[in-house]
């Protein structure tokens, strides 16, 4: 099967001087792959042409003209920019001409016009942002990461529903675990948001572990970690500084004089396979769940190697069938989460607008597809 690929060449940070390289790399690596290049002709061929692509037959270039800024508001993406790179890339998606579309662009941008563009799935209120964290066991996938700062019970139960999709589908875990991100572990721990939540999560037919703490996204604890998009943002940026200020002290001490140079010398292999285990390129691609079709947004300030990840992130999702394991997932859940619903308070909050839901701050996560190492091992559940 040929996967095809729609890839925004205009989004992120430098354009198509880092997209079209990447998608080179990307299809001389993987023959089923069909990458349409959507975008500004000139600049994109005067890529293909520097990177002796011009003539490659699984490269089609798709023009555009217009281009989504980075800064661009949302309603300008949504209403004023009808043949931007980003709309044209996904309207492919919508047409079935594409199975998937990846983007660096702005965040809120391509979350509206994705919502607008291919809509939501039946049972799905709100789309999420997933993206994996390194963890002592491999990876943990976190969501929401953004696009939903006020959540109700209901939505985090959609957001569990979609990350078991996500997870079964890459990593072939059928019931992968299931942890709700809290301030403790602790059935009576927690915002009422957060214990209605726990509630629908035990009576739905998902493997839900119970509360999670902070530190659990880190051990690997379980398979999916779930929460509103405002902590999981919080949390998202909080690891991205921790991580830069360890790297930075790791660097300054083995500078510091001769000795500390030449241990550093000594230690060379190790600090390399330290790096690749925790370098950001290997875990970009975010995926935007929850759509009528699979979307991917890659972080944007990503060079070529990082957003070849992203591309192999939409690429794996396509193989593995994650859209369709997502809708079999709903329909295997919702039943016995609209049960409980009955028996418990009413959610008050209505859905928000495409505007809404799209403008929260830009999380520009970093994640990875297939990342080095083994996945989260699911534990016992304590739910």
């Amino acid at each position: 099967m040929t996967v095809k690929i729609t890839i925004d060449c205009m989004g992120g940070d430098h354009g198509p001087a880092v997209t079209v390289p990447a998608a080179v790399n990307f299809v001389r690596s993987h023959p089923d792959a069909h990458l349409m290049l959507v975008g500004l002709e000139q600049p994109i061929r005067a890529q293909l042409k520097k990177y002796k692509a011009s003539d490659e037959p699984r490269l089609t270039v798709v023009p555009a003209s217009e281009v989504v800024a980075m800064d661009d508001p949302v309603e300008v993406a949504l209403r004023k920019k009808k043949d931007s790179s980003m709309r044209v890339a996904l309207n492919l998606v919508k047409e079935g001409e594409a199975q998937t579309c990846i983007s660096a662009g702005n965040t809120g941008a391509l979350m509206a016009v994705s919502r607008y563009v291919l809509k939501t799935l039946a049972g799905i209120e709100r789309p999420a942002i997933a993206f994996a964290m390194p963890s002592q066991k491999g990876y943990t996938t976190v969501l929401d990461l953004g696009a939903n700062v006020d959540c109700e019970p209901e939505h985090l139960l959609q957001f569990a529903e979609m990350g078991h999709a996500l997870v079964s589908a890459i990593e072939g875990r059928e019931r992968p675990t299931i942890g709700l991100l809290n301030i403790g572990e602790e059935v009576i721990k927690g915002n009422e948001t957060i214990k209605r939540a726990g509630e629908l999560l035990r009576a739905s037919t998902l493997n839900f572990y119970g509360n999670v703490e902070g530190n659990d996204i880190y051990k690997g604890t379980t398979d999916v970690v779930v929460c509103d998009g405002f902590v999981g943002n919080v949390a998202l940026k909080t690891s991205e500084g921790l991580a830069k200020m360890l790297a930075d002290m790791i660097k300054e001490e083995f500078s510091r004089n001769f000795a500390s140079k030449l241990m550093a010398l000594v230690a060379l292999p190790v600090l390399k396979r330290f790096k690749r285990r925790v370098d950001p390129a290997q875990y970009n691609g975010a995926a935007l769940l929850g759509l009528r079709g699979l979307v991917i947004k890659s972080h944007g300030s990503a060079e070529a190697f990082g957003f070849e990840w992203a591309i192999k992130r939409g690429y794996d999702a396509v193989k593995n069938g994650v859209l369709e394991r997502l809708v079999r997932a709903m329909e295997e859940n919702a039943p016995a989460a609209r049960e409980a619903d009955a028996n418990g308070p009413a959610s008050a909050a209505a859905d928000q607008s495409i505007q809404q839901a799209a403008s929260q701050p830009n999380p520009q996560p970093n994640s990875q597809p297939n990342p080095p190492g083994e996945s989260g091992t699911a534990l016992h559940s304590k739910a």
